[in-house]
C-alpha cells in the first residue's frame, strides 16, 4: 500500500437524500485531496473461503488499505464477511482490488458495512476499483454490496469480473447513486464481465457523467440517479421465461429482468429517482427470478 496517510472516515457515508452541503464530508474530501498521497492507495483485499465437508471456512481472510474485513456470525453451513472501510477511498489515483473466492461447494456471502463513496483526489488520473469473484464447482457466491455514491468531481473506473464453473451459483447487486443531492456525479466507469464454464455470459459497459455523452439522456437515464444490476446464475434456474418489464412508470423508475443467452442466468437493469426506490426495484426484480 502507498505511504500516504489519510484521515478515517467519520462512519457511514452520507445519504443521498441529504444536501451536500449539510453532511461533514464535504470537510473530509477536502483535508483527503490536499494530504493524500499523489500516488494514490494501492491495496488488495483478498477473501478465501472453503468446505471441509461440513460449514464453509475462512482460510484467508487479508484485510488491506481500505478494506477492513469483518466475519460475520451465521446459523448455517456458509460464511458472511462485511467490508468496512478504514478510510476515505477511492480517490483520483487509488488502485483499489477485492480478491474473492469461494472454492467447490462453499457456501460465501459478502457484504459492506456501508456505502463506498468515490471523492476527487489530489489527482485528476482516476481511480480504479476492481472486484474479482470466483465460484468453484458446486459452490454459491453472492455479492451484495451497498451503494456506490459518485460524488461531484470524482473520476472511478470499477469493474467486476466473475469467473464460475459450470455447476456454481451466482446472486450478484450492485448499485450506482450519480451525484449526492443538488450535485452533479462525477465521472463513473462501470463494467461487469461474467464467464461461466469458460465462456462469455455477460459483458456490460456503463458510463455516467461527463465526459460521457448522451448519459442522461432519454434513451438512458431521463433525469434518474440511481442505476443498479441484479444477476441471478444458478443450474437449476428456470431462465427460459420471458422478459419482465417491473413498474411501468417512468417517474418511479422501472426495470427490466431478462434471461441471458449461454447460461441459466438472469438479468435485472434498474434505474430509478432514488436509492431507496432502486432497492425495491432490486428486490422486486429477485423475487421473480426466485419465483417468489
Amino acid at each position: 500500500m502507498s505511504s500516504g496517510s489519510r484521515l478515517a472516515e467519520p462512519g457511514t457515508p452520507p445519504d443521498p437524500t441529504v444536501p451536500a452541503t449539510a453532511t461533514a464530508t464535504n470537510t473530509t474530501a477536502d483535508t483527503d485531496a490536499s494530504c493524500g498521497h499523489p500516488d494514490g492507495v494501492h491495496a488488495t483485499a483478498r477473501i478465501r473461503a472453503t468446505y471441509n465437508g461440513r460449514v464453509t471456512t475462512l482460510p484467508q481472510l487479508r484485510s488491506d488499505g481500505p478494506f477492513h474485513l469483518r466475519r460475520i456470525r451465521t446459523g448455517g453451513r456458509g460464511a458472511k464477511v462485511g467490508i468496512i472501510g478504514a478510510m476515505s477511498a477511492p480517490l483520483g489515483g487509488d488502485r483499489l482490488a477485492l480478491d474473492i473466492t469461494a472454492e467447490d461447494r462453499a457456501e460465501l456471502e459478502v457484504t459492506t458495512a456501508a456505502a463506498t463513496l468515490a471523492l476527487r483526489g489530489p489527482t485528476t488520473a482516476p481511480a480504479t476499483y476492481d472486484v474479482r469473484l470466483t465460484a468453484g464447482e458446486h459452490a454459491c457466491l453472492r455479492w451484495l454490496p451497498q451503494q456506490l455514491i459518485s460524488a461531484a468531481g470524482s473520476n472511478l473506473r470499477q469493474t467486476c469480473t466473475v469467473s464460475l464453473a459450470a455447476t456454481s451459483r451466482l446472486l450478484l447487486r450492485e448499485e450506482q447513486i450519480l451525484g449526492r443531492a443538488d450535485e452533479e456525479p462525477g465521472h463513473l466507469v462501470s463494467r461487469i464481465r461474467v464467464h461461466r464454464a469458460g465462456r462469455l455470459l455477460l459483458d456490460q459497459h456503463t458510463a455516467y457523467g461527463d465526459p460521457a455523452p448522451g448519459w442522461d439522456g432519454p434513451s438512458v437515464l431521463d433525469g434518474h440517479r440511481a442505476v443498479g444490476q441484479l444477476l441471478v446464475v444458478d443450474p437449476e434456474l428456470d431462465a427460459g421465461r420471458a422478459p419482465v418489464l417491473l413498474r411501468e412508470g417512468i417517474k418511479d423508475g422501472c426495470a427490466v429482468l431478462a434471461p441471458l443467452a449461454g447460461g441459466p442466468a438472469l438479468f435485472a437493469t434498474a434505474v430509478a429517482p432514488s436509492s431507496s426506490a432502486l432497492r425495491e426495484l432490486l428486490d422486486q426484480a429477485l423475487g421473480h427470478a426466485l419465483g417468489e
